[in-house]
């Protein structure tokens, strides 16, 4: 059975599910950044602009965050209602 999706409902099912597995195969894993991953890489630039470290709440680990536990239910839940406004602009 063919099932009709929406523009935005395709969007946040591309959103919740994409970006998590995207991230993940950038190297952001569960157990933390996978060795000679893109993240290992993009890790070692950003500590190496930044005299170190890695700034908490920035880039770096949101992505971490997003392949260790997925997208917040805020998030998904902004998604969702994004794309139910979205859908609800008439044509």
């Amino acid at each position: 059975m063919l099932v009709k999706v929406g523009l935005g409902a395709a969007a946040g099912l591309v959103a919740t599910v994409g970006i998590p597995a995207a991230v993940g195969m950038l190297g952001f894993k569960a157990a933390g950044i996978a060795a000679g991953s893109t993240a290992a890489k993009i890790m070692s630039t950003a500590a190496i602009a930044n005299g170190g470290g890695v700034a908490a709440g920035g880039a770096m680990a949101t992505l971490q965050s997003i392949g260790a536990a997925g997208l917040s239910v805020a998030t998904k839940t902004a998604i969702t209602v994004g794309g139910a406004l979205l859908r609800a602009i008439p044509k």
